[in-house]
């Protein structure tokens, strides 16, 4: 839909980060739950798959041996 003239677009929301998911609190520390890249480094974190584990950043990729 088009705004007439003089009128303002409404504004579409904003996802949040959900950053939040790495970490578990424990013993009133955070800890890492997912591991971080090591071409990137600290804060960037991988992308758990079912057979890889991957950069969203960089695309290095990990993959994990098949049993």
């Amino acid at each position: 839909m088009m705004a007439e003239k003089g009128e303002k677009q409404a504004k579409g929301k904003n996802k949040s980060s959900k950053k939040w998911t790495a970490y578990e609190v424990s013993d009133s520390k955070a800890v890492k739950k997912l591991k971080s890249c090591p071409k990137c480094g600290e804060g960037v974190f991988m992308a758990k798959h079912k057979d890889r584990e991957s950069c969203g950043k960089c695309g290095y990729t990990e993959f994990q041996k098949k049993h």
